[in-house]
């Protein structure tokens, strides 16, 4: 979910590497190509490389790209990650949101990529930040703080997840440290805030739709059966109580972008 964040992280970066010419772009992990295409806009005179395992994403944001005119300027490429990686042509930035975590070795995954940086271009990796609020803390239904006990429940989720992932690795995340042990010189952490206060428009409500939907099939089997019973209703889209219909719904949260510079020669 963007709602707004890679724009801001887009011009970032371009702030970072306003004294170089930036040709080639990285946007490792790139899904749907959401991400791409924000970077094609702000970078016009770059290529952008969308990297990512399934080949169903990929058709998906050649379309978009298509969609938006950018389309010779997007070159997608399927690789598995993290060893696809080290298949990669360098670019003057690379970039990789919400994806190093999904890589069980986080540390070595970071050096594979900033090997991809070219001399004075920057690596740049969202992680962190926090979580998304869409609810008051009472909303009439069920027990009252609902989303700080699925904050809970989420952590949970996410440490089950990362034990999962093959090769894990235990990794206090640090990533300005990380960037620095993979050979960067850390320029900067800046967070992003995403604020829609209610009433939501259509397209913004389905994206929190959408990320609700997510939590429950994430979450089920970690929430209790009150809580479970509160999402179920939030999802209904005939219940008057629900994300649907719902005028108090609104988006809070904050992504946080790390940055590393390569040597310059």
């Amino acid at each position: 979910m963007s709602l707004g964040f890679l724009e801001g992280a887009a011009n970032w970066l371009a702030e970072l590497t306003r004294d170089r010419p930036v040709r080639r772009i990285l946007d490792i992990g790139s899904g749907p190509g959401v991400g791409s295409c924000v970077l094609a806009s702000a970078f016009p005179g770059a290529v952008i490389g969308a990297v990512d395992g399934s080949a169903p994403l990929l058709e998906r944001a050649s379309a978009r790209a298509a969609r938006l005119g950018l389309g010779e300027r997007l070159v997608v490429t399927q690789q598995d990650l993290p060893d696809g990686l080290d298949l990669l042509e360098p670019a003057d930035i690379v970039w990789a949101s919400r994806v190093v975590h999904h890589l069980g070795d986080q540390e070595a995954a970071v050096r594979r990529m900033a090997a991809l940086v070219r001399p004075g271009g920057v690596l740049a990796i969202a992680e962190g930040g926090l979580s998304l609020r869409s609810l008051p803390r009472d909303i009439g239904i069920g027990r009252p703080g609902l989303e700080a006990r699925l904050d809970v429940a989420q952590q949970d989720w996410f440490s089950e997840m990362r034990a999962a992932q093959p090769g894990a690795a235990s990794t206090a995340e640090h990533w300005p440290g990380i960037l620095a042990d993979a050979g960067l010189t850390p320029c900067g952490t800046r967070s992003f805030l995403v604020d829609h206060t209610a009433p939501l428009d259509a397209r913004t409500r389905a994206v929190v739709v959408g990320w609700w939907g997510g939590i429950r099939e994430r979450l089920a089997d970690q929430i209790s059966a009150e809580d479970r019973a509160t999402v179920e209703r939030l999802l209904d889209p005939q219940d008057e109580e629900g994300l649907y219909r719902r005028p108090d719904l609104f988006v809070l949260m904050a992504t946080t972008v790390h940055a590393g510079r390569a040597t310059t020669p």
